[in-house]
C-alpha cells in the first residue's frame, strides 16, 4: 500500500503538476524538474490536494487553531486543508486571509475570515517555498493584526535546495522566524518515487542527483 506522500507524487505527475526535463528557474538555475502549482485547477484536484496537506497536518501534530492561507495561491489551499480536517478526520479549524491592501469600510481589517486574537495558534499553508519571499511578507501583516504564535508552515514540495545562503529557504525560515516548515513531500521523495517505480522517470534519475549534489542541503 502507498503512503500519502508516495499518492501525493503519483498525484503531482498526474495532473502535470511535477514535470521533468530541462527548465530554467526564476534563479536561474538550470533544474531538472519543475513544480507548476498553476496546474491545480478544478474542484476535484483542489479537494485532494486539501487532503493531502491535512495529512501532513496530522503526521506532524500541528497545533494550530487557525489555518492561514497568504494572498492569493495560499487561500484555496487554507480553505481546502480546512475542509478536509473536518470532513475526513473530524478536526474543526478555522481559516483566514490576509487582503493586499486594507478595507476601510465595512468589517475593515487586514484579514479575511476567522478573527485572529493574541495567543492563539496558526499555521500558515502554502504551495511551495523558494526564497521564503511569501513567509516574509505574511508574517508582518499577521503580528500587525494579533500576537499569535506561529507554530507551523505546510507546504506541498521543500526543494531541500540552497537560498542565497548554504541554508535553505525551509532552514533559514527556522533561523530567522522560529517557523518549523513541514512538507508533504522533499525532492528526495520524489527520487526515490523514482527508484522505486513508483512513478516513471529514470531517465532523469542522473540529472536529478547532480542537481542535488549541486544545490542540495
Amino acid at each position: 500500500m502507498l503512503s500519502y506522500k508516495q499518492r501525493f507524487i503519483q498525484f503531482m505527475v498526474e495532473n502535470e503538476v511535477l514535470l521533468f526535463g530541462d527548465f530554467t528557474l526564476k534563479s536561474g538555475r538550470k533544474a531538472p524538474y519543475f513544480i507548476n502549482a498553476g496546474k491545480y485547477r478544478t474542484g476535484s484536484q483542489i479537494a485532494a490536494l486539501g487532503e493531502y496537506y491535512a495529512e501532513c497536518f496530522l503526521e506532524h501534530k500541528v497545533d494550530a487553531k487557525t489555518l492561514i492561507g497568504p494572498a492569493y495561491k495560499g487561500i484555496p489551499l487554507a480553505v481546502a486543508t480546512a475542509i478536509a480536517l473536518a470532513k475526513n478526520h473530524g478536526v474543526d479549524v478555522g481559516f483566514c486571509f490576509d487582503r493586499k491592501e486594507v478595507k476601510d469600510h465595512g468589517e475593515g481589517g487586514m484579514f479575511v475570515g476567522q478573527a485572529l486574537t493574541d495567543g492563539d495558534k496558526v499555521a500558515i499553508i502554502e504551495d511551495v517555498m523558494t526564497s521564503g519571499k511569501a513567509l516574509r511578507e505574511v508574517l508582518p501583516k499577521i503580528k500587525a493584526e494579533a500576537n499569535v504564535d506561529v507554530t507551523a508552515m505546510i507546504i506541498s514540495v521543500d526543494r531541500q535546495e540552497k537560498g542565497t545562503g548554504e541554508k535553505s529557504a525551509v532552514q533559514e525560515a527556522y533561523d530567522e522566524f522560529g517557523v518549523k516548515v513541514y512538507s508533504i513531500v522533499t525532492v528526495e521523495d520524489i527520487i526515490e518515487a523514482i527508484e522505486s517505480g513508483v512513478i516513471a522517470g529514470r531517465e532523469h534519475l542522473d540529472a536529478m542527483r547532480a542537481y542535488r549534489a549541486q544545490y542540495g542541503v
